[in-house]
């Protein structure tokens, strides 16, 4: 009995795991190509952008009001003033951490213009490398002789990938190297930001809520500078002739949004049922997905050269996950605060009930969605 106890609940877990990890391809992958097929009619990345954001917003403030009605519990509201007040003493953190997931983002949509799907997978990838580098800077990581592989191991593939590619673009490289690049301060910050007991933004889903109006005010001088007259004289938008399109772009951009925050949940909804570990190890496999898919319904062209660049990138990339692993934290590391913030409840929908693992395992996941 205790046997076949045992065997339905490992069944049960690994389809669960499964599940979850093929929700999250849904929306990783499925947004990717959606924005790519998107920008093709519409090259406003940075409105689009700031749309997402807004309803990312909608949807985070939704999940929290329906929380508090099921738990009876009050959520964390900081305002404007403890923005000031609380925030910028601690080195202007949630400030810092929207604008430059304002940039990633941003700058992400704005290569899709330029460049193939194969191309920014392959560049977005190297944030691991950003994110090394800046956990260094930020003493998050000490300096070893395996994190230095790392680094060249994906530097080598990303320099082998572009190597004399046929569609390689110098705009949209940039671009997307530099989304990866502020990715690395992105994630970094994210991490110091949630260890911030005092803030209160422990849940995800906080988080989502509390950053997504600085990141829209931090979009918005970039979007002014450089589609807001176009838009402004656009017949797709703010001078519409045709009702009817106007309602097709903006249910698109709104679809859009709802990837965008789907993306974000089911990445969290992984790692709280699973592990951080999980989510590192899954998109590895979704970076070879997307790769493949692009190939085959896009048309991308990709030599042999590039794969090899692509599979030494994704080398890198493994012994990150395998060294994080082994060794999640050092010894000499103090152990993370528990009970702080909103704690395990409804907010998370699906919670483990493996307290201990996943009080660690959340912290690292911040550093784990960077190769997202």
């Amino acid at each position: 009995m205790g046997r076949w106890a045992f065997d339905v609940a490992f069944v049960w877990k690994a389809l669960l795991t499964l599940g979850l990890v093929l929700l999250y391809y849904c929306f990783s992958i499925g947004i990717t190509f959606y924005n790519k097929w998107l920008t093709k009619s519409f090259h406003f990345p940075l409105f689009m952008t700031m749309l997402h954001l807004a309803v990312i917003f909608l949807f985070s403030a939704l999940s929290r009001a329906l929380v508090q009605c099921s738990s009876h519990r009050a959520r964390v509201v900081l305002s404007w003033t403890d923005y000031l007040r609380r925030v910028a003493p601690t080195g202007d953190a949630l400030v810092s951490t929207a604008l430059a997931t304002a940039l990633d983002v941003g700058l992400s949509n704005w290569s899709f213009l330029y460049i193939t799907v194969s191309l920014y997978t392959m560049t977005k990838s190297s944030a691991v490398l950003f994110i090394l580098i800046f956990s260094l800077i930020f003493k998050l990581e000490e300096l070893r002789a395996a994190l230095v592989l790392v680094v060249v191991l994906i530097a080598g593939g990303l320099f082998m990938f572009t190597y004399k590619s046929t569609q390689f673009n110098v705009e949209g490289f940039a671009l997307v190297l530099g989304a990866s690049f502020i990715g690395g301060i992105r994630w970094t910050l994210t991490q110091m930001l949630l260890q911030k007991a005092e803030l209160g933004l422990q849940n995800p889903i906080d988080t989502m809520f509390h950053l997504q109006p600085l990141m829209f005010l931090g979009l918005f001088p970039l979007f002014a500078i450089f589609e807001g007259l176009h838009l402004s004289t656009s017949e797709k938008i703010f001078r519409f002739q045709d009702p009817g399109l106007l309602l097709r772009v903006l249910g698109s951009l709104f679809l859009g949004g709802i990837l965008a925050f789907g993306l974000g949940f089911s990445e969290f909804l992984l790692v709280s049922r699973t592990s951080s570990l999980t989510l590192s190890i899954a998109g590895i496999f979704k970076e070879v997905c997307t790769l493949l898919l692009a190939a085959h319904l896009l048309g991308d062209q990709i030599s042999l050269l590039n794969w090899l660049g692509f599979a030494l990138c994704l080398s890198g990339i493994s012994l990150h996950v395998a060294l994080k692993a082994l060794h999640p934290r050092g010894d000499d590391d103090p152990k993370p605060l528990k009970g702080l913030g909103s704690n395990p409840d409804l907010e998370l929908l699906l919670r483990s009930s493996q307290q201990e693992e996943d009080d660690n395992e959340e912290e690292e996941y911040f550093v784990a969605q960077g190769q997202q």
